[in-house]
């Protein structure tokens, strides 16, 4: 965590004390997962966005995951996700203009919908596609729940992915080539799974590594987490229609005893994170596990350039083929993209 505790954005001042060689820096990159918001008083839209971009690595285009951002005011609630779609459309055509770098920010999207909608919500989608300019490829649907109050759930319940309805809307995706990210904890991974089952034309790309917990009733239990995520991991990874994000995770525990002056480094950044990534690289394959930065989230703990070297000593063993992979080819398969 940053030294700015309480903070809830990043701190550019603290990041800047700590700069990187470029690793790499010919792999062309797809950045499969970023945020752009004014949120709690901090701002990251294409500015920030190119700034970060233009740091050093190859990033050849973007996805933008949604994240709640420039929803209308006014109209049906169902509808009002749309004015995030009609924002990113805007962003993207800013980036296609070339004043904010060679790379194509937003040339993807994932939105959201009200997935309880059930098939009723296939004109909606309609709707999000023709907004987004030909960029919509999926809603991500966000089912975090556990049951102890420790833990802050996202879900009105347990067990959403089960529900008729959202399994109907999922139908529609699949029907129109569109993808479904899922966020959840970690003890929820076999929903995913049950779900990659019932509908094996869908393709769903897991977020975070399937986001262990290790804070509240899991705090000081991280070895007992890591073998019941792993368990369950590898059982997702089993269904061919399921890819991965790796990124996401934590770096610096509230436990940590050491400088926490500096920002973290990347070599730090990749020894906290192994047995994790190369679990997933493991169970998924290269082809369906795909480097994710999760910006401007991450950027409170770690720049957008030590984040991405972080990931390239990661896969410093990995074959040419697989690091094209698992730094564009997986995502642009799982988005529908195309790599110049």
């Amino acid at each position: 965590m940053a030294a700015n505790t309480g903070q809830t954005g990043p701190d550019d001042d603290w990041l800047a004390k700590l700069e990187e060689p470029i690793l790499e820096a010919e792999i062309p990159i797809i950045d499969p997962h970023h945020h752009l918001w004014l949120r709690n008083g901090h701002t990251y839209l294409m500015p920030e966005l190119a700034a970060d971009l233009a740091s050093g690595h190859n990033v050849v285009a973007t996805v933008f995951a949604e994240c709640h951002s420039m929803y209308r005011q006014l109209g049906p609630e169902a509808e009002r996700s749309l004015g995030e779609t009609e924002f990113v459309a805007g962003q993207a055509a800013m980036s296609a203009g070339g004043q904010f770098g060679a790379g194509r920010a937003c040339a993807a999207m994932f939105g959201n919908v009200d997935m309880t909608l059930g098939a009723a919500v296939e004109p909606l989608l309609e709707r999000h596609m023709a907004a987004s300019g030909g960029r919509f490829r999926g809603v991500r649907y966000s089912t975090g729940w556990d049951a102890d109050d420790r833990i802050h759930n996202v879900a009105p319940s347990p067990r959403m992915l089960a529900d008729d309805r959202v399994r109907q809307a999922a139908a529609m995706l699949a029907e129109r080539n569109l993808s479904f990210d899922s966020w959840l904890y970690h003890p929820q991974l076999d929903e995913v799974a049950e779900l990659a089952d019932a509908l094996p034309d869908l393709t769903i790309v897991l977020n975070h590594v399937g986001s262990p917990i290790l804070g509240g009733p899991y705090r000081g239990k991280t070895d007992e987490v890591f073998e019941d995520w792993r368990t369950r991991i590898r059982r997702v990874a089993e269904r061919q229609n399921v890819y991965v994000k790796l990124g996401a995770l934590p770096i610096r525990m509230p436990g940590f005893e050491g400088d926490r002056s500096l920002p973290p480094g990347s070599e730090e950044v990749a020894a906290v994170w192994r047995p994790w990534i190369e679990t997933c690289i493991e169970a998924f394959g290269a082809t369906r596990s795909m480097f994710e930065s999760n910006f401007p989230v991450q950027k409170r703990w770690c720049s957008y350039q030590v984040c991405w070297n972080a990931f390239k000593r990661l896969a410093a063993g990995a074959t040419v083929a697989e690091k094209r992979d698992l730094f564009a080819g997986a995502a642009a398969r799982a988005y529908r993209m195309e790599i110049s």
